[in-house]
């Protein structure tokens, strides 16, 4: 029971919103049964001067103008793994504080070891566990074939005892596996709780800041795929990195979902393989390895991560349902733009799939979140509704509009530079988009500039002549 000085407060443990008394449901993020109880110390408010602050407080030095900050200090570590450089916007940067959250058995730890070993080399880490033994660590860190003597491996959870380990030994680089097993002696509430999450990742931020140290936070995930903790955490730090990817699966997607020293557009690809996390120079060969030849529902896309074009194979299968109500699903393309590409194929083109199932997958992975991969998925339907074959040699992106229409897309040149590169010679694309190709660029493929999705599948079906 709380005493006097303490107060018992009720913490949302999604977002961090406090109340005096328990809720079923959070006012604030509408989740149910997430309230936690927090024993807190009452305080009492330290005194001001009659304007409200202390005047020691404020000194010249505190507001400088800004054409007097230097930022030649500023430096970026690179950690010896491209893929991971690409998402962090050119390496590592002096000071930063990464977060780094994904499923259990995704590859974590995993790249955390490796970036280790690749930094020890030339520079002093620390890599502090709450979770695993030393033993552990180093069993991981043999079969990655990791080591050296300036690697130097802990087992701390009291944020006290992080914080002066750090302060004595002054390591170049930090990894935290994981946040929400520190804790701090300060706060009464249990490790992993809204407080002492915030808190300690407020502290070590704040130490990494003030020595120049990088720090890499792990952060567990919730049963949504979202970082646990309040979202608080997430402003805390400098970059939010999230694995993406099915565990059974070789493939692993590296995304930024928030980075101030870079775009979070970028994406890394890494292959789980015995030996660790193996960066992917070249997804689009990757991703369309295992391609089959000669099948229905079949069609190539062309989205943008940041700055390079990825090629990736979309499949569907339509079938007839055996059910009152035909299913519906959707793997790595957003169920409600699948629901609306549907209904345009309906309504536009003539086509029935009320009495049909209809599965929709992206190949090894991957998420199609471009509205410019909406016409392959569309021609992928068509495909495997007709039992019509598309061409091995043939791509497609554009937006669809309800109309049936063909909008245009961003980045078209760079498209069909990735698609001649791969090895294509037929691109179906809004009429639009051929307009502003050049000359040189046509010539080294066959265009289709299509109006509608009717003339873009007239196209698969033969029906259509090439732009000259």
């Amino acid at each position: 029971m709380a005493t006097a000085k303490q107060k018992v407060i009720y913490v949302c443990t999604e977002c961090g919103y406090e109340s005096a008394k328990w809720n079923g449901k959070c006012p604030e993020c509408g989740e149910w049964n997430t309230f936690t109880e927090e024993v807190r110390e009452q305080t009492k408010p330290a005194a001001a001067s009659k304007g409200g602050y202390s005047a020691s407080l404020v000194s010249e030095m505190d507001a400088v103008p800004i054409d007097d900050i230097d930022i030649t200090d500023e430096l970026r570590y690179d950690v010896g793994i491209s893929e991971l450089n690409r998402v962090l916007g050119g390496g590592l940067v002096k000071g930063s504080a990464v977060l780094l959250g994904g499923d259990p058995g995704i590859g974590k730890s995993t790249l955390l070891l490796q970036v280790c070993g690749k930094l020890c080399g030339k520079m002093k880490v620390l890599y502090i566990s709450g979770e695993e033994s030393r033993t552990q660590i180093k069993l991981r860190a043999k079969r990655l074939g990791v080591g050296g003597q300036n690697l130097l491996v802990a087992n701390k959870t009291d944020l006290s005892a992080v914080l002066a380990l750090v302060d004595s030994i002054k390591p170049d680089v930090v990894m935290v596996d994981s946040i929400q097993t520190i804790s701090s002696e300060a706060i009464s509430s249990s490790p992993g709780s809204v407080s002492q999450v915030k808190e300690c990742a407020l502290m070590i931020t704040r130490q990494a800041k003030m020595a120049g140290i990088p720090v890499i936070l792990v952060g567990h995930v919730n049963k949504d795929g979202g970082i646990a903790g309040p979202k608080v955490l997430e402003h805390i730090v400098d970059t939010v990195l999230h694995f993406e990817g099915d565990r059974n699966y070789a493939y692993r997607v590296l995304r930024a979902e928030k980075n101030r020293f870079g775009s979070t557009n970028e994406i890394g690809l890494f292959e789980m393989r015995s030996g660790g996390l193996v960066d992917v120079e070249n997804p689009s060969q990757a991703l369309l390895s295992e391609r089959p030849h000669g099948v229905s529902g079949n069609c190539v896309c062309c989205t943008m991560e940041g700055s390079r074009p990825i090629l990736a194979e979309v499949q569907a299968l339509v079938t007839k349902t055996g059910f009152g109500q035909p299913r519906r699903t959707s793997t790595g393309f957003d169920f409600n733009r699948t629901a609306l590409i549907i209904a345009v194929i309906e309504k536009r083109i003539g086509y029935f799939l009320g009495g049909m199932d209809t599965y929709i997958n992206v190949v090894g992975g991957l998420r199609l979140d471009e509205p410019a991969c909406d016409l392959p998925v569309a021609l992928a339907v068509l495909s495997g509704l007709t039992d019509t074959v598309i061409s091995d040699r043939l791509i497609a992106f554009g937006e669809i509009g309800l109309a049936g229409e063909l909008r245009s897309v961003s980045n078209v040149e760079a498209r069909v530079h990735e698609a001649i590169r791969q090895g294509f010679d037929c691109c179906i694309l809004p009429e639009q988009c051929v307009r502003v190709l050049p000359e040189n660029l046509k010539k080294r493929i066959r265009l289709f500039g299509v109006k509608n999705l009717y003339e873009a599948f007239a196209v698969v079906r033969g029906d259509v002549q090439a732009e000259q």
